[in-house]
């Protein structure tokens, strides 16, 4: 088939020389009439539903971010999207930027006005959503959902607070989101804190229901040896950061009511009304528990500064007791974990608070005004937020990179769970699809989703943090420019002294003697317009419909 190029850029230095090639006849914007024409018999050659897409094949090139877990090798040469350019007689250039340098160059990019037709994969903020919307190089959806995007549509009508958090403050929507389905409880959790099982059989000692019960089971692990190997190198906890473990048991003390995308603010249960929690008595006494851990060689004296790839490799030495990480099983071969439910604190508190927002990449797809064939490219996009299109993506094609079981689950083939050659499962899935390492924009549930999430440890994890899961779980905020630009300096600051500080009351730098002075100094910072600022986006968020 031969491809006709509609849509084409200029080449930077913002995307890898070696992407360049086939990119390099840039054609300047046609004026007037002539554009009117193009946009005109673009939108005609658009089949508004069924496959495929345009009547007469369309080519695009996309700005994508990939990560490292998802090989090298070029998506249009994979399974899943040779074929879907097959079905819908849209081909597209994927130009791979990595993530580790992908909010620079995509700054850049923008900065520039070279980029392409869409970001894919992009991890766009909602405060460059609004900005770059407002000036017209992000293309607003409003007026094409209907009529191109049906399965978004349907989505936002079931549930009402993703378009909220899709809807910027000027009443526009820019993106297309990567959504996790919101009864998919073990993927909005995505890290537990898990325990090694058969250290507590034989410890003599039950499943951890308070955190008195954690503390005195890392207590037990870091006085006996329990790996047999004559050592003393058992850990209690270990993980990267001492966020996670933070995540994982304020709901012990009452705080993070409102899930992991809203750290700093929560609703006061007493009073109903918003509360800076982080200088709370509550959150003092929640840090006073981490600092005994700490104080008493229960937490990892890595834990500030190790990476993942330093805690896989403790975990291999089988010296772990507790930890948070996807998976054990599947980070570092960890067998014999279970995860945590809502442990209870020491005031009767007890909520499962480490609930991440379901709307995990606000700007994981936007087109952008270099794109001359806007409802192709929506209606691309939107098949992946169908059920079809969703197990699509994941899986592939049945028969080839996966078969149906007599029950009807789906399961990759051998070659991908088992690989001969002994790749890992996300090596062997590189050549089928492109999921592997997130941030991908489209819709997640867990009958299509095969990752660590759906092992059956982590299913478990999650049915035991439903009956104490957070009833009202807040999508993220969108802030006018104004509102962003105090949030990214002022608010900045505030989180910074912060974090430094807690570090130190966890690690004994810091006396919790010097508590008040501490809370008297991050409130002349300006948390009054910290919280003024975050009732402005909450009331739009609340009222947005």
């Amino acid at each position: 088939m031969k491809w006709t190029k509609l849509s084409v850029l200029t080449v930077s230095s913002v995307i890898a020389v070696s992407l360049a090639a086939g990119c390099s006849n840039t054609k300047e914007a046609d004026g007037g009439a002539n554009q009117g024409t193009e946009k005109e018999a673009a939108g005609q050659n658009v089949n508004k539903a069924g496959m495929p897409i345009v009547k007469q094949p369309v080519e695009l090139t996309f700005f994508t971010g990939l990560a490292d877990t998802n090989g090298s090798n070029s998506f249009e040469e994979r399974l899943v999207w040779k074929e879907y350019a097959k079905m819908s007689n849209v081909k597209v250039n994927f130009q791979f930027v990595p993530f580790g340098s992908l909010t620079e160059k995509r700054n850049l990019a923008l900065a520039n006005g070279d980029y392409p037709d869409a970001l894919y994969s992009a991890r766009v903020p909602a405060s460059d959503l609004m900005k770059y919307g407002s000036q017209g190089v992000f293309v607003k959806l409003n007026d094409y959902i209907n009529d191109y995007a049906p399965n978004l549509k349907k989505l936002m009508d079931k549930y009402p607070d993703l378009r909220k958090a899709l809807t910027m403050p000027d009443g526009n929507i820019y993106s297309f989101p990567s959504f996790y389905s919101p009864e998919f409880l073990p993927m909005l959790i995505g890290t537990p804190l898990w325990v090694k099982q058969e250290w507590l059989d034989k410890l003599n000692m039950k499943e951890p229901q308070t955190t008195e019960e954690l503390y005195k089971y890392l207590k037990a692990v870091k006085s006996t040896d329990l790996n047999g190997n004559g050592q003393a190198d058992e850990i209690p906890y270990s993980g990267t950061g001492i966020g996670p473990l933070i995540d994982q048991i304020k709901g012990a003390w009452g705080i993070g009511n409102r899930g992991l995308g809203h750290k700093f603010v929560d609703v006061d249960p007493k009073t109903n009304e918003l509360r800076f929690f982080r200088l709370t008595q509550n959150n003092k006494e929640m840090l006073q528990y981490v600092n005994k851990l700490y104080a008493e060689g229960l937490i990892d004296k890595d834990i500030f500064t190790q990476n993942g790839n330093a805690l896989y490799a403790k975990g291999a030495k089988n010296v772990l007791g507790s930890t948070i990480n996807p998976n054990p099983k599947t980070q570092f071969n960890g067998d014999g974990y279970f995860g945590l439910g809502a442990l209870k604190g020491p005031n009767g508190d007890q909520m499962y608070t480490h609930i991440k927002v379901p709307m995990v990449w606000p700007g994981a797809f936007v087109i952008t005004n270099k794109n001359k064939n806007i409802e192709a490219t929506i209606r691309w996009m939107d098949h992946f937020y169908s059920d079809e299109g969703a197990q699509f993506y994941f899986m592939g094609t049945e028969g080839t990179s996966y078969t149906k079981t007599a029950d009807g689950k789906l399961e990759y083939i051998d070659e991908i769970k088992k690989n001969p050659a002994g790749l890992t499962m996300d090596q062997a899935l590189t050549k089928y699809v492109t999921w592997m390492g997130g941030s991908y924009p489209g819709y997640v549930q867990e009958k299509y989703f095969k990752g660590s999430e759906t092992l059956p440890e982590s299913v478990e994890a999650g049915k035991k943090a439903q009956p104490y899961a957070l009833k009202e779980l807040w999508y993220n905020f969108n802030f006018t420019d104004a509102e962003s630009e105090y949030m990214s300096a002022k608010g900045s600051d505030i989180h910074t002294y912060i974090g430094e500080m807690e570090s130190k009351f966890i690690t004994g730098a810091a006396s919790f003697d010097e508590w008040d002075k501490y809370v008297t100094t991050v409130k002349n910072m300006g948390v009054d317009q910290y919280l003024k600022t975050y009732k402005a986006a909450y009331d739009r968020y609340s009222k947005s419909k």
